[in-house]
């Protein structure tokens, strides 16, 4: 039988280059940790990939928007916590206006400490997000959030409630209130209330009545100020489980795209070995067998 000195050659050139191509894929794999997953190699897991990448940086833009929506809120709870505090004062001082004993100094001193706390009110209600410089009570727009009129009077400058931001697909929160909901509503003006109280302190005009239309005008704001951070604190709460949630699905979806992109590197440690050593064994046979004479095929 004469075996084909040229079939010789073409089958150990191709097992070798083939050999060859086997180790120079696993030497790769390992070398960048990742499998070379393409349309051509695996259609169904380059798709996979894909929307993995793209699941990714949605939620990239979401877990910002997140940490943004938060520290607005945070921020507006301290606020609010400022603002119950200079309530507390003043229903202090209103309970000390209503007392018969105090001389019209006292009353007078008062009055000057209320006027100033309603000043502090004015500058809590225009706070703007550390942020975004945005008012954080103004609702949509304006620069600010309260204004003073001409006649001294304080009113609310902005529209509506604050602009929602997205925290997920078809989710999102407002990380701030308006401040008709604290500040002024159809049930209490702080404002007014604590600066009524304060020119009839300073006048000695009908304190007592004032003193008592103040206290209830005050415990009512402060029951504003409760229910507005009681609604603050349920979106931070809110906010905290769909991060939560979010980190979830994110190691979940790690998971998914290391199983499909990730070299085993202890696999193809293996894959790689077998291919070097079967190209060896090959390579020596191919020189042997090329060295010796056509002679030695023929039988």
């Amino acid at each position: 039988m004469r075996i084909s000195t040229s079939q010789m050659y073409s089958q150990s050139t191709s097992l070798m280059t083939k050999l060859t191509a086997q180790a120079d894929k696993a030497q790769t794999q390992i070398a960048t940790t990742k499998l070379g997953v393409t349309a051509v190699t695996d259609a169904a897991a380059y798709v996979k990939l894909q929307q993995i990448t793209q699941a990714t940086t949605a939620d990239a833009t979401y877990k910002s928007n997140i940490n943004v929506a938060s520290s607005v809120l945070a921020q507006t709870d301290q606020t609010l916590e400022s603002v119950e505090t200079q309530l507390q004062r003043a229903l202090e001082l209103a309970t000390r206006a209503a007392n018969d004993t105090l001389s019209d100094s006292d009353r007078a001193a008062i009055g000057e400490e209320l006027s100033a706390i309603r000043d502090t009110l004015y500058g809590l209600a225009n706070t703007k997000d550390d942020i975004r410089g945005q008012p954080l009570f103004g609702g949509v727009t304006g620069d600010s959030a309260y204004v003073k009129n001409d006649d001294g009077s304080i009113s609310f400058a902005g529209t509506g409630e604050p602009s929602a931001i997205p925290v997920a697909d078809g989710e999102s929160i407002q990380p701030s209130i308006s401040g008709q909901r604290v500040f002024t509503t159809d049930q209490a003006d702080m404002f007014a209330i604590i600066g009524d109280l304060a020119d009839a302190l300073k006048s000695g005009t009908d304190v007592k009545a004032a003193a008592g239309t103040a206290l209830t005008g005050i415990n009512a704001s402060l029951d504003q100020v409760t229910l507005a951070r009681a609604t603050i604190g349920a979106r931070g709460a809110r906010l905290d489980l769909k991060s939560e949630q979010m980190t979830a699905v994110a190691e979940t979806r790690e998971t998914m795209r290391s199983g499909i992109e990730d070299t085993d590197i202890a696999s193809a440690t293996i894959e790689l070995q077998k291919a070097l050593t079967v190209l060896s064994a090959t390579q020596s046979t191919f020189t042997k067998l090329t060295s010796l004479s056509l002679f030695n095929y023929l039988k």
